[in-house]
């Protein structure tokens, strides 16, 4: 039985980024379980999958499109401090969720300067071309 839009299955999988640099595995946890076609993973992931036999072990290139998009910088803003909680140090990396629209948005603290602060609500990898090793270990 080979996997196809509808089919719930199990996989294991390596992600790395083309340096090499490995940023996601499941390997050393349960494999993830996703419906195939559902939108539940980016979609050159998902497609990948379709034919697949369990067993069956592939790598795959996914460019930025097909994963998490391009990187915009439009989605890049500045704000005065005191938008924070009074009190809250602000620092690099941090992240917040926030509602924009309908859908809840991640912004990640870019810059910290003194009249202003550099949030980026990119997904973290976008812009980025991502590499699986990928194993389909079930069709549930």
């Amino acid at each position: 039985m080979s996997a196809v839009a509808g089919s719930k299955v199990k996989v294991h999988y390596t992600g790395t980024f083309d340096d090499g640099e490995v940023f996601d595995s499941s390997r050393e946890r349960e494999p993830m379980q996703f419906e195939v076609g559902a939108q539940e993973v980016i979609p050159g992931f998902d497609q990948a999958l379709v034919g697949m036999q369990v067993g069956d072990s592939k790598q795959i290139r996914i460019p930025e499109d097909e994963a998490y998009g391009p990187y915009n910088p439009e989605m890049v803003m500045e704000v005065a401090p005191d938008q924070f909680e009074e009190g809250m140090k602000v620092e690099i990396g941090q992240q917040f969720q926030v509602e924009m629209g309908e859908h809840p948005v991640v912004l990640t603290v870019k810059e910290v300067h003194e009249e202003k602060v550099v949030l980026d609500a990119n997904h973290p990898m976008a812009g980025k071309t991502l590499n699986f090793d990928i194993e389909l270990v079930e069709i549930v």
